[in-house]
Formats: structure tokens, sequence, C-alpha cells
């Protein structure tokens, strides 16, 4: 059972109580006090309930363990209880006070709390049979008769609402209705007058069972006056019917029934006066009854009394409607008005929660941006770091490569750079040590004069000749090729790195593609020469000539040039080696012959000339040099080449027996190059061609057109087998000198600023771009750098 007690702001001795069971019924009797007495102005409220303790063992003889279980429990089951009633109260910003008591008499506990303190109002919640009756068999009707007079005690039970004034109130209606008005209590616990409230709930004042004599004389007097108009009169019985009786409007609106009962109120009072100030009329209804003896007693002068009474009583009830009347209209028009203030704010806050809802949308949409470039730039910096790491571990290991190989060649150049012979000095056991004992699987060569081995020496990669024997004759061409390749140096002749006199070994700096023989007749499996690839060799092979017989002051003259002293390095460029049968003329004049009466050299390439008379000049090494172009041109044996392209030529046949392999060949330089070939081996000397004068020139301009079609098939090749990101948008080609440009593309740094000089606006994208600064990329240079490594 729940007790809610009100306190007014105002003044601290109103206070109004509630007494309910914590059900359904009781929320309603909660939610009708706050729609009673807040209005009013009470804020505070005290909430009471009473718990039987109904304990059948006492807590003395339990464990502790199951007291403080059992007391938290129960705790916690009032608490859950009483939640729902602060909540109400909080939510129309009241105060509440709870005081829990515990007790197996309700009613008892109840009023020994109102006793407390000046407690004037007490709400309960009671059944609809038979609260406030005189046997007190209710709840609400045994604490009605326990609170103290001076509290106002109200039952709410449906719909109906009965009151039991207080001493207090009696009082007061005395006062302002005066000495002549009639009261409405009554000893009688059986009669009660009805009101109507603002709740559609019926209202009952509960008479005070100690009212003064003034009351009860009233109220006996509407009594008498309601029994002899009932038996008088069937009309006046109708219209009087309902006075017993609380009235029962459910749960209509306030207004409709506040003014309900003011007309009905009028209506009684109307027809009460008809009856006085219309006797004979009221005499004509009596005739028509046949009822005139109750007539004359209704006329009579203590029936005219009662009637006053009856009068003064309806006049109050009047006064009564239309004041809870205007109670109503005041309360639907706060009500509209507070309707109206919760609709704007709903609006509001509405309005508020979208643009909150739309903020945050854009706010997740911000992250969710700000996220993607985050993780954009954290690959991006990850990419940039790894290449950086890579690039400074390739630096270092380029850096530790160039010191090495700074070292070596400081060696060598000191080797080289010491008092004739200028060659650096190798141990036969150094030789021994490098060949690993002349290991056949080291061999790469066998000539006439010695076999030549592939091995290392001071972490350099080098040929070693090792002679068959040390004997005059072959001492002396070891000596000749010592001295010659010692003084002179060519990119196109075999350079020398050191020898081993004592054992007649020479070292040799190492050619990975063998010799020109070998690449044109195809020996052992190996890859076929482009056609411009020959014409380079061409060149190259008469520019090493050119510089042999311009030497001085001694010119040399070769006497063995043949495709198997032409060695091809790296990239097929190609060197003349094996110089150890050259001549060294001792005279400026070229022109000069020297005559030697054991002529040396190789079947084929020897000049005729100099086989028949023994006479050697430059014009010997022209004839060998002829039958090399030749070959170039063929691919085939030197014997009898002449004559097999002399006729080709002669009918319209040369592209039938150039060599295949070597592409597709320009007809026009092709057959300058092979008549070339023939003046150079012509069988007398005064007919060949001069070197210098008009051998190379002819060979230059072949060879420009030779680098163009290699320049194109090579841009074809790595176009093809580049990477994409190697490849300069502009030029469509790999790039030499890769830049970043303002708009986040790698160009080609020539071609870019090229661009620059006619455009402001980007390659790639079109827009315009806010500078012209360039970033080199050393990372993708060192990258492309690297890949052209291994292109070679």
């Amino acid at each position: 059972m729940d007790s809610i007690k009100e306190k007014s702001e105002c003044s601290s001795s109103l206070v109004v109580a509630v007494a309910i069971k914590g059900n359904k019924k009781s929320r309603y009797v909660v939610q009708w006090a706050l729609n009673k007495f807040v209005p009013e102005g009470m804020i505070i409220f005290k909430l009471i309930h009473v718990h039987a303790v109904g304990i059948l063992i006492p807590l003395s003889q339990a464990r502790n363990d199951v007291v403080t279980a059992f007391k938290s429990e129960v705790e916690w089951q009032r608490n859950q209880m009483l939640q729902p009633f602060k909540k109400m109260c909080e939510h129309r910003k009241v105060h509440v006070d709870v005081v829990i008591l515990e007790s197996d008499d309700v009613a008892t506990a109840v009023a020994e709390e109102v006793a407390k303190g000046p407690t004037t109002k007490l709400v309960v919640g009671a059944s609809s049979r038979g609260i406030f009756t005189s046997k007190h068999k209710g709840l609400s009707a045994k604490i009605s008769v326990c609170t103290p007079r001076f509290c106002t005690v109200y039952a709410v039970s449906k719909g109906k609402l009965l009151i039991r004034p207080s001493d207090m109130q009696i009082d007061e209606s005395i006062m302002d209705d005066g000495a002549s008005e009639t009261s409405f209590s009554s000893n009688s616990s059986s009669k009660y007058t009805s009101t109507s409230q603002t709740d559609s709930v019926s209202v009952a004042t509960y008479p005070s069972m100690h009212s003064s004599s003034l009351a009860t004389q009233r109220f006996q007097a509407l009594s008498s006056i309601n029994q002899t108009l009932l038996s008088t009169s069937s009309s006046i019985m109708e219209s009087n019917h309902s006075r017993g009786q609380s009235l029962d409007i459910g749960r209509e609106n306030t207004a409709t029934s506040s003014a309900r009962n003011s007309d009905y109120a009028l209506s009684r009072a109307s027809s009460c006066k008809s009856i006085i100030s219309d006797p004979g009329s009221w005499m004509y209804d009596q005739n028509s009854t046949k009822d005139v003896p109750l007539l004359s007693e209704l006329l009579s002068p203590n029936r005219q009394a009662d009637i006053n009474l009856e009068l003064e009583k309806l006049r109050i009830e009047l006064r009564h409607a239309q004041g809870m009347h205007a109670v109503a209209q005041s309360e639907n028009i706060d009500a509209s008005r507070k309707l109206n203030d919760l609709s704007k704010k709903r609006s509001e806050e509405s309005m508020k929660l979208k643009e909150v809802i739309a903020k945050e949308e854009l706010a997740n949409k911000f992250a969710n941006y700000e996220r993607e470039k985050y993780e954009a730039a954290a690959k991006e910096a990850s990419y940039l770091k790894e290449c950086a790491e890579r690039e400074a571990s390739e630096r270092k290991e380029v850096e530790l490569k160039a010191i090495h190989a700074a070292k070596e060649k400081v060696k060598l150049e000191d080797a080289l750079s010491g008092s004739s012979p200028q060659y650096r000095k190798f141990t036969w056991d150094e030789i021994v040590s490098a060949t690993s004992s002349f290991s056949e699987e080291l061999k790469i060569g066998i000539g006439a004069y010695g076999i030549v081995y592939k091995c290392s020496l001071y972490h350099t990669t080098v040929a070693v000749k090792v002679l068959h024997s040390i004997g005059n004759h072959k001492s002396k061409q070891f000596q000749q090729e010592l001295e010659i390749l010692s003084k002179i140096h060519h990119p196109n002749l075999l350079l020398l790195l050191g020898a081993c006199p004592d054992h007649g070994c020479l070292v040799y700096e190492y050619m990975e593609n063998g010799n020109l023989e070998e690449r044109l007749l195809q020996k052992n499996s190996t890859a076929p020469i482009p056609w411009f690839e020959r014409y380079r060799i061409a060149w190259e092979v008469a520019s090493a000539l050119a510089f042999l017989h311009s030497s001085k002051p001694t010119p040399i003259i070769h006497r063995d040039l043949k495709p198997a002293n032409i060695l091809l390095g790296r990239n097929l460029v190609s060197k003349i080696g094996d110089v150890g049968l050259s001549t060294m003329l001792h005279t400026d004049n070229l022109s000069t012959m020297y005559k030697d009466t054991e002529p040396v050299g190789t079947l084929c390439y020897i000049d005729p000339e100099y086989q028949r008379s023994g006479v050697i000049s430059e014009k010997s090494d022209v004839y060998a040099f002829g039958m090399v172009i030749l070959q170039l041109l063929t691919a085939k044996p030197a014997i009898a080449l002449t004559h097999v392209i002399e006729t080709a030529i002669d009918d319209g046949n040369l592209i039938d027996i150039l060599d295949p392999e070597a592409g597709t060949w320009p007809f026009p330089e092709t057959l300058d190059l092979a008549r070339l070939g023939l003046s150079c081996a012509e069988l007398r000397r005064r007919d060949r061609p001069d070197l210098k004068d008009h051998v190379l020139p002819t060979l230059e301009r072949l060879k420009e057109v030779a680098d163009r079609a290699q320049h194109s098939a090579s841009v074809v090749t790595i176009k093809s087998r580049s990477p994409n990101h190697f490849i300069c948008p502009i030029l469509q080609d790999v790039m030499d000198d890769p830049c970043v440009a303002a708009d986040g593309y790698t160009y080609d740094r020539k071609a870019i600023e090229k661009w620059f000089r006619e455009n402001d606006k980007s390659p790639m994208t079109n827009m315009a771009l806010p500078h012209k600064n360039l970033i080199p990329n050393y990372t993708l240079l060192s990258a492309i750098m690297e890949w052209r490594s291994r292109q070679i």
C-alpha cells in the first residue's frame, strides 16, 4: 500500500496524501492526484509506502547472509515498484519525498504518518463497492475513519471520486454561506451529495461523523424535502430522482460535464421556483393525478419552509457547479496552451534533430574522405620509403664497385706507366693459379701460336694467351706484340693488360662474343649479326687500321688482318688483335714499301703483290680489309669470293648471295659496300682506294644509315621489352633523365622542358600547372640504368 503526499510551494502546511497498492490502478490514482493538485501550485509530493511485515521466522533467528540477501531483495523490489511513481512526479517537475513504513496495520500506519505533519489532503485508491460505508469494511473506509479530521480524504475508484471533507472545510462553507444557508454535512453515513470534478469522475462529499448541528439540520431538511416530493408527484420524483446518487459521467470532456451539471442544477432550481410561484399550475398537475390531500399538505406552511430549504440547497449546488465549470474552462485553456507549446517545441526539436543528422552525415563523409587520403598517403610514403632504401642499397653497391674498380685501374695504370716495356708483369704462379693449372674447362681458343684461356686476375676477367714454345722465331713475334700493344691504345685495338715474358704468356682484356669468323659462320651455335652491326664493324676495323697506319713516329702494318683476328666484345664492339706479325715502318712516307723475303699471313687475305714480290705497304692491309667486307656481306669463306660477288653484281643477283641471317639489307647502301670491298680487294695495289681519304668517308656515310636503322630497331625492341613506367608520355621512348612535373607525372627532362616552352598545361591532364618546377626522379633513373645494363 502506497501513500503520496503533496505540499504547496506557498505554504508548507498544505499536504496531499494518496493511498494506492502499486498496481495499474495505483498509477491512475497518482496521475489523478498530479492532474488535480499540480495546477493549484502544489509541486512537493511525499510518497509513503506501507510494507506489511508478515514474516514467519524472526530475523534474529536467521543467518546474517540470509538476512542481508532478504533485505537486499526487499529493497530492490521496493525501488522497482516506486520507480514509475517517481518518474511520473519528475516528469511533472514535482519534488518527491519517499517514506517507507513497515506495519501490518496499513490504515493505522497511514493515519499516524498523516498525524505527524499538517497533512490537509489525502487521496486513496478504493474499490467500487462500499467505499466509505457505515460498516467500514473497505481499506479506504478504514483509512478515512483513522485519518485525523483536519485532513480531507479523496477516494478514487473507476471514474468516481468520493470526498470526506475536513472540519476546516465545513466551517468555511458555513461562514461563506451565512447563518441562513444549509450545510452539506450530515451525521448519516449513508447519504452524500454528488458534485462534478474536472477529472471526469463522480465526486461524493463524505459527511463528517462529528459535524455541527446546523449542518445536520440542513441535511435532514433536504432529505425530508426529497422524500415528500418523491411521494407527492411522479414528475417531481423524476426530476429529483438522481439527487441521492453519485453523478457518474465516465470520462467525458471536463468542460462538457461541468456545463451539464450546471444545466441540471439550473433546471432543478427553476422547477422548484415554478412550484412556489405558480401554485395553480402545480395544482393542475395534482388534479390530474387525483391526489388532492397531498397538495394541501404540500401547500401548508411547514411544507413551504421545507421547499425554501430545498431551494437554498439548489442555489448552493448551482454556485458550486458554476465554479467547477469555470475551473474546467481555465484548465482546458491551460491544457490547450501547453499543447501548443509542446507542439512548437516538438517541431523545433525535430528541425534541430534533422540538422544534427545532416551534420553527422556530412562529418562521416568528410571522415571517410580524410581516411582514404590518409591511407593513400601512407601507401605512397611506404612505397617511396622502400624505393629510397633500395636506391640507397644499390647506390652503396655501385660506390663499392666503383671504388674497387678505381683501385684496380690505378694498379693497372701504375703498371702501364712505368719504364719500357709499359705493361704489367705477372708471375708464372699467378698465371697457373688463375687458369687452374691450364684447365681444359677454361680453354676458349687454339691458334697457330698458342692456346687462349679465360680466367680472373685481380678480380678482373681476362684472356691469357700461352705460346706453345719460346723459340727464336716465336720469341720475336712475342716481343713485337708486346712492343706495339704496350705503346699504342685505340678503342678498336685489343688492350694488353700484362705479360709473363719468361714463359711467353700475354694477358688481354676478355672479349665476350669471341671472334668475327665464329659469328659469321655461326660456329658453336652463335647468334647471327644484324646487317647494321656489320656496317658498324667495317667502319670500326677501318678506323683501327687507319690509326695503325698513321702511328707516330713509326707507322704500323698489321699484315694478318682476317675475321679470326677481329674480336667482338660486349655490344658487338670489334677490336683488332694478334698484332704479333705487325711490321713497324721506320719512315713517315707510307708509300715507301718494305720488302720481306718471307711473306707471312693467312692465305686468301695476303696481298697478291706482297705474296709475289715480298714488298709490303699499307695497301696490303687494305686488300685484307676488302676481303673482310665481302665476308661481312655474304658470311661465306674467302676462297674465290671476289669472283662470286662480281658475277652477282653484273647479273643483278647481289641480294641472292647476301647473308639472309643479317635481316633485310638496304640494297643501295649494300651495293655501295660491296663495290667498296671489291675495289679494296683489287689485285693491283694501285687500283685499291686510299684508306683514309676514300674508304673511311664511305663507311662513315654507311654507318649513319646503319645507326638510324639500329636506333629504330632498338626503339621497337626497347618498347616491347621495357616496363611501361620507363616510357616518357611525350617521347613514347625510354627516358634518359626522368623528372616529376607539377601534375605528378614523370617525363624526360628535355621533352618536358620543350613542352613548357610552348604550353602551360599538363600533357596528360590538359589542366593548368601551378608551376613549372621539375624534381629529378633518381629512383626511376637508377632502375632504368640497371634495366639497360641487363639488356646489354
